[in-house]
């Protein structure tokens, strides 16, 4: 499994309030890791086509957005425990390691309709969200950091190039393409043993033996991200969610095997896979650091494949955790109650 290839570009960014308008465009034009453009996409008219990065104006606010999708390519270089911009990120992540393609390809927790629906109620915080504190939610869960500043250069940058790769999106809009692959839920709980013989095969020979993930040659970031261990997302983040991340699989994993028009694994394998990867009993991974704000507030909002009760049903949190979930998909529609996951 792999996400975006991130490596070092070769600009060095001085601060983060004082970046001059040249040695953006350079950075922004420098020789980083390659991201996939859309040709493949652009053949297949029922996904959304985003915007090639040829279509990029050449003004200021094109400058900002070639800087906004450098820091998703290469988050860890500029934002990172070493990076060029500030030290926020808690780990070498990339934002590219879970929004494949600088969050371009379709299936694979894209970008193209974020514009559109936020700012947006979000369960897990129970409040409503706006872009910007969207960006780091994700900086502070799967990257176990610290919030950037709201309004920063490099905020608004992302900010910037989430906007125009949702081109032609209307407000509160969404397109095929922006969410998960659908999965076919099994009658049986997760298959751990499965799950573990699958992530041997398939998985280890990129992400290693351990779960360990892969530097890439300089060691700013990961051609191979860590799935557990210190280095790894966060439990509470989206990808420890057993169903969310089997969707993500299903489009896109092995690497070089699966695309989301054709994926190798099945629904079954690929939610066995990700419950081993997330089985906490086995693998630690960081956790929540402010303990003390609960996530979901109101349990009513909570995804069904969220480990941490409590719940707004009878369910235990295992059987939340690895399944089977259809008895609860089945409990939360008879009880007019959220189907998430």
């Amino acid at each position: 499994m792999r996400p975006f290839i991130s490596c070092k570009p070769r600009v060095l960014v001085m601060s983060i309030y004082a970046i001059t308008l040249v040695s953006l465009i350079i950075s922004c034009n420098s020789n980083t890791a390659p991201v996939k453009e859309n040709a493949a996409t652009a053949k297949d008219t029922s996904v959304y086509v985003p915007p090639d990065t040829s279509q990029i104006p050449h003004d200021m606010f094109g400058d900002m957005v070639r800087y906004g999708r450098e820091l998703i390519a290469n988050t860890a270089y500029y934002i990172g425990p070493n990076g060029t911009v500030g030290h926020y990120l808690g780990n070498k992540m990339t934002c590219n390691t879970c929004h494949l393609d600088a969050g371009a390809r379709p299936f694979a927790f894209n970008f193209f309709s974020g514009h559109a629906r936020y700012p947006q109620y979000r369960g897990r915080e129970n409040a409503v969200l706006d872009m910007g504190q969207r960006i780091n939610n994700c900086i502070e869960r799967p990257m176990n950091g610290l919030p950037l500043p709201l309004g920063s250069k490099e905020i608004v940058a992302m900010e910037c190039y989430i906007k125009w790769l949702g081109t032609g999106i209307p407000t509160g809009g969404s397109v095929r393409g922006d969410e998960n692959l659908e999965l076919e839920i099994p009658d049986s709980a997760c298959n751990i043993e499965k799950g573990e013989k699958i992530f041997v095969t398939e998985c280890a020979v990129c992400h290693g033996s351990n779960g360990e993930g892969k530097w890439n040659p300089d060691s700013s970031g990961y051609l191979y991200p860590p799935l557990w261990g210190p280095e790894a997302f966060q439990n509470g983040s989206s990808p420890s969610r057993v169903l969310k991340l089997a969707g993500f699989i299903k489009a896109n994993m092995p690497d070089k095997k699966a695309t989301w028009r054709k994926p190798y694994l099945t629904d079954e394998q690929a939610i066995n896979v990700a419950a081993f990867i997330n089985d906490g009993r086995i693998h630690m991974r960081p956790q929540k650091k402010n303990k003390e704000i609960p996530d979901y507030p109101d349990p009513k909002t909570k995804a069904i494949d969220y480990e941490f009760g409590p719940y707004a049903d009878t369910f235990s949190a295992f059987q939340h955790k690895f399944g089977p979930y259809k008895p609860i998909i089945e409990y939360h529609k008879a009880h007019n109650l959220l189907v998430a996951y």
